[in-house]
């Protein structure tokens, strides 16, 4: 009866450091998952970023700046909007680019496409979600005087700044910051 007890018990504890094993391996799986998202997040944005050329587009009868960002709520987020090179041949000259933009959606970022460079009044965007349990989506410019600015273009700076740095905080409270250099 005394062996069966102590069975019993090794056999708990055995059971309950395998749970806790297989917990922890869970937890790890997860983090891992949630910061190679973020990792691909930012080698996307950085990689169009470096495509950003200074060429505005046209949105029905308004012409828009080559590069806009600007925060669009009271907490700063923003807003990120610029034109990147597009394939090297393309059968109608001047049209080769791509319309592209960021935005916080919710607890979200997006990645947003238009449908050509120069759009209609009334073109659709089509977004689609990057990175999830986002809090804040901050991005701020380097303009030619070396100042950073939380709005592009900005009194005098047009075409591409020469850094953007892009603040991402998630919901559990960890800050990631990046500065990507442009030109």
């Amino acid at each position: 009866m005394v062996a069966l007890a102590i069975l019993a018990v090794v056999a708990l504890l055995a059971y309950r450091a395998t749970a806790a094993m297989t917990d922890g391996e869970a937890r790890l799986a997860a983090e891992s998952t949630r910061w190679r998202t973020l990792d691909r997040f930012f080698a996307r944005l950085e990689g169009d970023l470096r495509e950003a050329v200074p060429r505005g587009s046209r949105h029905g009868g308004a012409v828009e700046p080559a590069l806009f960002a600007q925060a669009v709520d009271s907490a700063g987020n923003a807003a990120l909007t610029f034109t990147r090179a597009g394939p090297d041949f393309s059968v109608e000259p001047g049209t080769a680019g791509q319309r592209i933009g960021y935005r916080l959606a919710g607890t979200q970022v997006e990645v947003v496409y238009w449908p050509q460079l120069d759009n209609v009044d009334d073109a659709r965007a089509a977004a689609y979600p990057l990175v999830n349990g986002v809090r804040g989506f901050r991005v701020t410019m380097l303009g030619t005087r070396g100042a950073w600015q939380t709005r592009w273009p900005n009194s005098g700076d047009v075409g591409v700044p020469r850094a953007v740095r892009v603040e991402l905080e998630l919901e559990g409270g960890t800050t990631i910051d990046r500065t990507m250099v442009l030109r």
